[in-house]
């Protein structure tokens, strides 16, 4: 017969490891208007939950908050736990985490932050903090207001300048006829021709075989200017028409014309039109407590994303028994039941 233990888990050390401060810009922030601490602050929250819970609450500002460093600072729990309660945590209304734009131009850089609050929050409140962050984040314009400083009331006003009267000019006698200048026909370079042009005259001196008149590439100039027009350049054009030639061209004009219409390039995806002059840069976005993706904040419910938000998707722990389901199993329950408890707050 199997013998169950029940003996409670191991109580935290006296003097935890000291967890170490996160890089400049990173680590732990903690929301404003908060409650004062209570001894029942995360009472409604599984064992797990409520240990890793306060270990964080207790933490310093900037204190580093990866799953690494948490796990390597208190005993009890592993990298992949601590991970699950950050999740549960995320759900409860305890934290969310965000990117943050830190610096300007060449310095910019995205560093991570997670927004700790001892008081469980809803969603309407994060998303309302979120944005307000956001907003807040945004470079605001500087105006710079030019004022002149009157003089001391002991300096005398400055007399106005004289005018000074402007003698008539008197035209001369005979006008003065520049000297007229001969238009002569500027000769034709070859900078003035085409880049589709200067290509097709390359493929020559690139292959014999493929060697063409002046007439044959302005009647191929058509074809290679559609080249260029989907992003490619001139080396692109003569790499490929001769790449793979056979023993013999009898007609460098069919085959090159051929190689144009049968090789010729895809169209490039169109790019996003840019943003007009003046659209701020967004500068914090709220990560997935789950899988790190980026959004708005109006587009996570719990700290999660819309995949990780369903319940197909929610990890399940490896049971040790069908008695004795998993917080994971019933996280629907739970979430349920942590609603419940922040609408009775």
């Amino acid at each position: 017969m199997a013998t169950q233990n029940f003996s409670p888990a191991l109580p935290p050390p006296a003097v935890p490891a000291p967890c170490p401060k996160a890089s400049p810009g990173y680590g732990k922030r903690s929301v404003p208007d908060q409650l004062p601490a209570r001894a029942d602050d995360f009472a409604f929250l599984p064992v797990r939950e409520r240990y890793i819970a306060g270990y964080v609450d207790a933490l310093p500002e900037g204190a580093a908050m990866n799953i690494k460093s948490l796990a390597k600072c208190q005993p009890l729990y592993g990298q992949m736990a601590v991970g699950s309660a950050l999740r549960a945590l995320g759900v409860a209304g305890h934290l969310r985490q965000a990117r943050c734009a830190v610096g300007d131009g060449d310095n910019l850089r995205w560093v991570t932050r997670t927004f700790w609050s001892r008081t469980a929050r809803d969603n309407e409140w994060w998303n309302t903090f979120l944005t307000a962050e956001a907003r807040h984040r945004l470079p605001q314009p500087q105006l710079v207001i030019a004022s002149a400083t009157p003089p001391p009331p002991w300096v005398p006003a400055e007399p106005a300048a004289p005018a000074v009267p402007v003698e008539p000019v008197t035209p001369a006698s005979a006008p003065v006829v520049p000297p007229q200048r001969t238009e002569q026909p500027q000769p034709t370079t070859p900078g003035d021709s085409s880049p589709a042009y200067l290509a097709l005259t390359r493929l020559g001196p690139a292959d014999k075989r493929l060697g063409l008149s002046e007439d044959d590439c302005r009647e191929l100039e058509d074809l290679a200017a559609t080249w260029f027009a989907r992003g490619v350049d001139a080396d692109y054009l003569v790499h490929t028409v001769t790449a793979g030639l056979p023993a013999t061209v009898d007609s460098p004009l069919g085959f090159v014309r051929k190689r144009l219409i049968t090789k010729l390039p895809p169209r490039q995806p169109a790019t996003p039109a840019p943003a007009p002059p003046g659209t701020p840069t967004p500068r914090l976005m709220v990560e997935c407590t789950d899988c790190g993706a980026p959004g708005k904040a109006d587009a996570f419910r719990d700290g999660l994303c819309a995949p990780c938000g369903r319940p197909s998707r929610r990890p399940e722990a490896h049971p040790t028994s069908a008695d004795a389901p998993s917080i994971e199993r019933d996280i629907q329950a739970h979430v349920n039941r942590l609603r419940e408890q922040l609408k009775l707050r």
